[in-house]
């Protein structure tokens, strides 16, 4: 009621016919992307003022070991070992096909799983914590080590219990309701923002505060979430433990490690470019390239909010053999590439002109590091249609392949091109767009082999 209320407020009867009228699956679909564009909007503005005003209750020192601790304990994300991933497949394969019972064992013995695993590590964080220095650590005063030790205790508690609430995600993200995921961040941005702003008014500067509340807001909506949507309107899918079989996560583990390595896959080398960077030419490079990234990475937060939706309603699809919508929608989603290519080659035209307006004349930006990134986002983009669509269908077996490869394959090339070419920066980034270009190539032969009936061996896997 609260979605339909916020689109009939904000859309006139006349536009929203045209915008949501049409096949249901599509309906669907447009009504995810439009609603998560709004929440979006107020999640920006959210963290907007969520920052300053954290950093002025803190200071810049302490909010920044904040940051840092909350870094190393988000590494921690790796342990679900894909499970969310190959939930969301599954899952929304046997809702497709109306198998509502499997569904259900599917949801129930996900969260024995990522329970069990996030306990365990509960378990060991209680045990290890008192014998950790986390001053040194995160390179704070000694006289911190004890608030230091309570705010990694209760961060690590809380993370373990969001991963375990936040299989609601996954469930939601396979029953095509993507907008509520991005409503359950909005609802946690602003319940945080607020506790925040009455912590200021009541006690003075306390990191270990800070980090309960930014910890336990998000655990509190997800449960509250998961309680209200599994009692009420998705009472056929509600998990139960009668119905965990843990002989189904062989399932749903077989294709989530797939998904776990290609997420490694893209986190190794999105740090190993840092990291390249500044040994070869220094942190200044590093700021550099990352002004640049982030401009243009706006295109890609556009295309993620549009893709998003689009991964389930595929599976859904492909289930259902409606291979008639799925190829309607992939030449949509080509025009829609096509103006992602003009709005990026207009990015990059007036990129020198953004950056003085954004950032002054602290940093230069070279045009050619715009250019060779906003290639690099070009072809990400013209690939995104179609890894989103071979994501959805679950064949990922060539995708997990050649993440690996690539892994192998552009850090040499970056050092190469960079270092003994003399590319300098734009060099270390041809590297990413070597292995960016062949994928892209793959990724469409296999969307037409798939939807053609033609994928055999690895194509289809």
């Amino acid at each position: 009621m609260l979605i339909k209320g916020i689109r009939r407020l904000l859309i006139p009867k006349r536009i929203e016919s045209r915008l949501f009228d049409g096949h249901e699956r599509s309906t669907l679909v447009t009504k995810n992307i439009f609603l998560s564009f709004f929440y979006k909007g107020i999640n920006i503005l959210t963290q907007l003022a969520l920052v300053p005003l954290t950093i002025n209750y803190l200071d810049e020192s302490l909010y920044g070991i904040w940051l840092t601790l909350a870094a190393i304990i988000g590494w921690f994300s790796f342990f679900d070992v894909g499970l969310g991933n190959g939930l969301r497949n599954k899952l929304a394969e046997a809702v497709a096909s109306e198998k509502f019972h499997l569904a259900r064992i599917y949801i129930s013995t996900s969260y024995a799983v990522i329970t069990g695993i996030f306990l365990v590590i509960i378990l060991l964080v209680w045990i290890l914590n008192p014998l950790l220095s986390w001053d040194l650590y995160l390179n704070a005063p000694s006289s911190m080590s004890g608030e230091l030790s309570q705010l990694a205790l209760v961060t690590f508690s809380c993370f373990c219990l969001r991963f375990i609430f936040g299989l609601i995600n996954n469930v939601l993200f396979a029953l095509q309701e993507s907008a509520i995921n991005n409503l359950i961040t909005t609802a946690s941005n602003i319940l945080t923002l607020l506790a925040i702003y009455i912590l200021t008014l009541i006690i003075p500067g306390s990191l270990l505060w800070v980090g309960i509340i930014y910890s336990s807001v998000p655990v509190l909506i997800l449960f509250i979430v998961s309680v209200v949507l599994f009692l009420s309107k998705y009472k056929h899918v509600c998990p139960s433990i009668s119905l965990v079989k843990l002989r189904y996560s062989k399932d749903l583990l077989g294709l989530g490690y797939k998904f776990f390595v290609i997420q490694v896959a893209a986190i190794i080398l999105f740090s190993s470019t840092n990291i390249i960077l500044a040994q070869l030419f220094g942190p200044s490079s590093v700021t550099t390239y990352n002004i640049a990234f982030r401009y243009f990475s706006l295109l890609t937060m556009v295309g993620s909010i549009i893709s998003t939706p689009l991964w389930s309603a595929f599976t859904d699809a492909y289930v259902k053999r409606d291979n008639e919508w799925i190829k309607a929608t992939m030449q949509k989603l080509n025009k829609v590439t096509i103006g992602f290519i003009v709005v990026a080659i207009i990015m990059a035209a007036v990129s020198n002109e953004v950056y003085k307006i954004w950032i002054g004349e602290t940093v230069q930006v070279p045009l050619s590091i715009s250019i060779i990134i906003c290639v690099y986002v070009i072809f990400s983009m013209i690939s995104l249609p179609y890894n989103t669509f071979v994501n959805g269908v679950g064949k990922v077996k060539l995708q997990y392949y050649t993440a690996i490869a690539t892994i192998i394959v552009t850090v040499p090339l970056a050092i190469l091109f960079g270092k003994y070419f003399d590319w300098g920066v734009p060099g270390v980034v041809a590297a990413t767009l070597c292995t960016t270009i062949p994928c892209t190539l793959l990724w469409r032969i296999q969307f037409d082999k798939i939807t053609s009936g033609k994928a055999n061996g690895i194509w289809n896997q």
